[in-house]
C-alpha cells in the first residue's frame, strides 16, 4: 500500500463509469466542462475509474484536505491553544495598577462555539456564509463565552480594580493579504450576526444580533411583506463599520434570514469586549472601554508579570472537524498562520513549507501535484490533481489517526454539509466521508451562473467497511440561474451515491444501484428565502 500509494494510477481500461453517471456528465450544463473522476482501492492499489486523474483542475475547498492534513500533523491532534492574560504593573491587593495584557493565540473560536462537553458545535450551513448561501443558521453557544471565562479568572485571581488598561497583544503573527484575512484574535469569526424575523405584513422585521459589544448598533429598516412576496435583505455599514444598517424586505412566510457585517478592527473590538466582560464579572477598569487598542504600550516581553487568567481551546482535532464539515473559510487559512507560529515565524506565508515538507517527508506525495496560494481554495493559483489527492486520502489510512481523520469530514446525509444531500431513499447514507468543493460566480456576457469548480474527495464505504479513495470534479460548468447551480452539487453528490453502491455490489453486498437522492434543491427549498 505504501509502495502503490506514491505512484500516479494509470488510465484503467475497465472503468468505464456506466450508463447513469455518463448521462448526468452529458447534460447541456458541462457542454463545455470538464470532468474527472478517479476512485482507487488503497488497499491494493487498484484503479476503479481513472479519467484525467493527472490533469490540473480548480479545486475549490478541496483544497482544505491539504491544509488541514498539514496542520493537524504539525500542530497534533490533541494541541490545545492556549490563550494567557498577564498583570503588567504594580499589584496593591484587589487593584492592579497597570495594564491587563490579554495574549492573542491564534485561537479560532475563543469558547464561541464549545458546547457543555466540550467539543465544537457548527451547523449544515455555517454562519460565515450568510451573506452567500440560503439557510444559513446560528449556534446556540454564546461568542462571548471565552472572554467571560477569563473576566471571572481574572476576578477569581483576587483582582477588583484595573486602575489602568485592556491591551490585546496581537504580535503572534502578521495577518496575511488573503480573505478572508485570520488574526491572531478571532471573536465570533470576526463578524457581527444580523437575524431578521418575520412578523406581520406591513410590519417592522424583528431584530436580533451578536455580539453586542460597544460601540456598535445595529439598526432595521427591514419590513414584512406578505406570504409569498420577496426577501432581500440589504446590510450597511458606517466607514469603521461599528454602525449597521439593515433595509429591506421579508416575507411573513419567510424563515428567520442571518446576515453579518466584518468587524473590522479585531483588537479594538476584542478589547472592548474584554472589558465589558471583566465589568460582568465584578473587575472595574478605569480607561474608557471603547477606542483604539494601545498596542503601543505592550511591553517587550512578561518576564515578572504574572499571568492571572488562561483560555484553553478543545483539542485541534475539534477545530479540524469544524473547518472541514463546514468549509470555514477564516479557519483554513487561519490554520496557514498557526503551522507558521509553530515553526517560529511571525509570516503566515512560513505556512507553505510546512505542508510542503509534510506532503514530501511524511505523505510521500509529490507536492507539485498541488498549486496553493491561501489555506481555502479560492484564489487564481490554486490547482489539485485527482491523483495527488487521492494520494493524500491514501496515506491517512495508514496512520493511527486514519478513523479521526475520516469522520472529521462532512458525512454524506449526516453533517456538516453533507447533512443537506441524501437524507431520505439514500442507501449511501453514512457511507460516503468526503469534502466538497465550489466556486462560482457571475457570468454578465451571457447572464448565467458560471461554476468554475464543483469537486468532491474523499472516502466511500462499502457495506462490508471497505474503504475507498475517490475525487469527483467538474470544471466548466455553467446555469442559468442559481438553482441550475444548486443542481450541479447534486449531479456530484449523485455520482459518488452511484460510486458507494457500486463498491457494495463489488464487494458482493448485492445492493441495488441508487435511484434517487434527496436533492439539494429540495432540501434547501425549505429554507431559502
Amino acid at each position: 500500500m505504501a509502495g502503490t500509494a506514491a505512484a500516479a494510477p494509470a488510465e484503467n481500461p475497465n472503468g468505464d463509469l456506466g450508463p447513469d453517471i455518463t448521462a448526468i456528465m452529458n447534460k447541456p450544463a458541462y457542454e463545455h466542462a470538464q470532468w474527472s473522476v478517479l476512485e482507487i482501492d488503497p488497499a491494493s492499489g487498484r484503479v476503479l475509474h481513472s479519467s484525467y486523474p493527472d490533469q490540473f483542475f480548480m479545486p475549490g475547498s478541496t483544497i482544505k484536505l491539504i491544509t488541514i492534513s498539514s496542520a493537524w500533523h504539525a500542530l497534533g491532534p490533541d494541541h490545545r491553544f492556549t490563550t494567557p492574560v498577564n498583570a503588567v504593573g504594580h499589584l496593591d491587593g484587589s487593584t492592579l495598577t497597570g495594564n491587563l495584557a490579554l495574549v492573542a493565540q491564534g485561537d479560532l473560536t475563543m469558547g464561541g462555539r464549545t458546547k457543555p462537553d466540550g467539543s465544537v458545535d457548527f451547523t449544515p450551513i455555517d454562519h460565515t456564509y450568510a451573506d452567500d448561501v440560503p439557510g444559513a443558521t446560528l449556534t446556540p453557544e454564546d461568542p462571548l463565552a471565552g472572554l467571560d471565562q477569563i473576566a471571572h479568572q481574572v476576578h477569581d485571581s483576587g483582582i477588583t480594580t484595573v486602575d489602568g488598561d485592556v491591551v490585546i497583544d496581537p504580535r503572534l503573527f502578521t495577518p496575511p493579504p488573503i480573505s478572508p484575512q485570520p488574526t491572531p484574535l478571532i471573536i465570533n469569526d470576526n463578524v457581527i450576526d444580523l437575524l431578521s424575523t418575520p412578523t406581520s405584513p406591513g410590519q417592522p422585521a424583528q431584530l436580533s444580533w451578536r455580539p453586542q459589544v460597544a460601540p456598535y448598533q445595529v439598526t432595521s429598516n427591514v419590513q414584512t411583506v406578505a406570504a409569498g412576496g420577496t426577501t432581500d435583505i440589504q446590510v450597511s455599514t458606517s466607514p469603521d463599520g461599528t454602525a449597521i444598517t439593515l433595509s429591506g424586505t421579508i416575507a411573513a412566510d419567510a424563515q428567520p434570514t442571518l446576515k453579518n457585517s466584518q468587524i473590522q478592527d479585531p483588537n479594538a473590538f476584542g478589547r472592548t469586549a474584554l472589558i465589558e466582560a471583566l465589568g460582568r464579572a465584578g473587575v472595574t477598569v478605569t480607561a474608557p472601554p471603547t477606542g483604539p487598542n494601545p498596542a503601543n504600550t505592550l511591553p517587550a516581553s512578561y518576564t515578572g508579570d504574572p499571568q492571572v487568567a488562561a483560555f484553553v481551546s478543545p483539542p485541534y482535532r475539534d477545530y479540524a472537524k469544524l473547518i472541514l464539515n463546514v468549509s470555514h473559510n477564516l479557519g483554513a487559512n487561519l490554520a496557514l498562520c498557526n503551522m507558521a507560529v509553530n515553526r517560529g515565524s511571525t509570516n503566515c506565508f512560513d505556512g507553505f513549507p510546512v505542508i510542503h515538507d509534510f506532503l514530501t517527508q511524511t505523505a510521500n506525495v509529490d507536492p507539485t501535484q498541488f498549486q496553493m496560494a491561501d489555506g481555502r481554495g479560492d484564489v487564481p493559483v490554486d490547482r489539485v490533481t485527482p491523483t495527488g489527492l487521492n494520494q493524500l486520502l491514501a496515506y491517512w489510512l495508514r496512520t493511527p489517526d486514519a478513523d479521526a481523520f475520516r469522520t472529521s469530514l462532512p458525512i454524506l446525509g449526516v453533517s456538516g454539509t453533507g447533512a443537506l444531500y441524501c437524507t431520505t431513499d439514500c442507501p449511501a447514507k453514512g457511507k460516503v466521508f468526503a469534502k466538497p468543493g465550489t466556486i462560482i460566480g457571475g457570468d454578465l456576457l451571457n447572464q448565467q451562473i458560471a461554476i468554475n469548480a464543483q469537486t468532491y474527495a474523499g472516502y466511500l464505504q462499502a457495506d462490508d467497511g471497505h474503504l475507498y479513495t475517490f475525487f469527483i470534479g467538474v470544471n466548466g460548468a455553467a446555469a442559468p440561474s442559481i438553482q441550475g447551480f444548486f443542481d450541479v452539487n447534486d449531479d456530484v453528490d449523485q455520482i459518488a451515491v452511484l460510486l458507494q453502491q457500486e463498491a457494495c455490489a463489488e464487494r458482493g453486498a448485492g445492493r441495488q444501484h441508487h435511484k434517487a437522492v434527496t436533492s439539494a434543491s429540495k432540501q434547501l427549498a425549505g429554507i431559502r428565502p
